[in-house]
């Protein structure tokens, strides 16, 4: 597997996108990066920051729309918010062509509502998939990919589910839109998270993940399998059935934790479940699947922790 951490996890503790890459740099198994776009590249000099990957490979870049746009980014009711909000997914594609990167991932933080009565909904869904549809067609050699999330900022996202982002790849009907599912958003959402990958892997939409963990309630950001141990096991198996070949990415959060130590244990949590399932075997877990029985399935759950 190919790993990459996320910036803020060091941006957030004082330092800056140099000092982020640097201790990737330092790390047993990062091989890739990630940035986000604006703020991880406005400010800073690009020709420096490709000198800094140095022999790391960039993944790709995720559009972060914020000050201007908290009423809406692709379905903001004023039209040059909504040009705007285009213009930003069009400027992080050439950068992330530039840094040698292939996805742009795009969470509609924004595009949702708060209240009853507050948004024309199919207007709302014809905006967004127009808005796709143009930024797909800017670079079809990009790969532009949906990440949904039930709530937050939002009480309600307008793509909430595996579903609704399924739904809404299949309206925008272009090759090069697929989606990166984020495991703590699919908790909050209670969706199955290897249900909704086989989903979009069978598809062939599924274009990124976004791997941590949390409680359900709300977007804990915790290390990789540190609280759902079995559907952690399960996601990992369909990895491997669907031969995925795409980038793992930690989206977690140490606030309390060093970042440096906190990104190792992701790694290293998801690469012993890795070698955890190739020890016992692809065709065993098959069979136990085969079997549509709750016994037989919690004893293989058993047997992994022996």
């Amino acid at each position: 597997m190919n790993y990459a951490g996320r910036m803020n996890s060091f941006i957030f503790k004082g330092q800056n996108v140099f000092d982020a890459i640097e201790a990737y740099h330092g790390m047993n198994g990062i091989t890739h990066l990630e940035f986000n776009y604006p703020e991880h590249i406005v400010g800073y000099d690009l020709d420096k920051i490709k000198e800094k990957i140095g022999d790391l490979k960039v993944n790709g870049l995720a559009v972060r729309w914020r000050d201007l746009f908290t009423n809406g980014n692709f379905t903001n009711p004023d039209s040059q918010l909504r040009s705007k909000a285009i213009q930003l997914c069009k400027e992080a594609t050439d950068v992330c062509k530039e840094l040698g990167g292939s996805v742009i991932t795009l969470w509609l933080e924004n595009d949702g509502f708060d209240y009853p009565f507050q948004m024309d909904y199919e207007k709302a869904w014809m905006q967004m998939i127009e808005a796709f549809q143009e930024i797909a067609d800017y670079a079809p050699d990009m790969k532009y990919s949906i990440e949904y999330k039930p709530f937050e900022p939002r009480n309600f996202s307008l793509v909430d589910s595996v579903g609704t982002t399924l739904l809404l790849i299949e309206k925008i009907d272009r090759k090069n839109v697929g989606c990166t599912f984020d495991f703590c958003h699919m908790l909050m959402k209670h969706d199955s998270p290897a249900y909704g990958l086989a989903l979009a892997a069978h598809m062939g939409k599924l274009f990124g993940l976004h791997m941590n963990d949390g409680y359900s309630q709300m977007d804990s950001g915790m290390i990789f399998a540190s609280v759902n141990l079995a559907h952690a096991v399960e996601f990992i198996y369909y990895l491997k059935k669907y031969e995925y070949d795409g980038i793992v990415f930690f989206d977690t959060f140490p606030i309390r934790e060093d970042a440096k130590k906190e990104t190792q244990a992701n790694i290293d949590s998801f690469q012993k479940i890795c070698d955890l399932v190739d020890k016992i075997g692809m065709e065993k877990i098959e069979q136990v699947v085969s079997k549509c029985d709750g016994i037989s399935a919690q004893r293989l759950v058993l047997d992994m922790l022996k």
